[in-house]
């Protein structure tokens, strides 16, 4: 799975408090995408799957 399929399938609460668990900057008004492409993949993986 790419990471734009997956960014879809995840919450947009949940991608931001892994980006801020990781001290992401994300700027004015980030996209479910933006995010997704910032954090690790497996953490996105992780937040996919359950």
């Amino acid at each position: 799975m790419d990471v734009e399929e997956m960014a879809k399938k995840a919450k947009m609460k949940d991608l931001k408090e892994i980006a801020k668990k990781h001290d992401i900057k994300l700027g004015k008004c980030p996209t479910k995408l933006t995010i997704a492409k910032k954090i690790p993949r497996e953490e996105l993986e992780a937040l996919v799957e359950k």
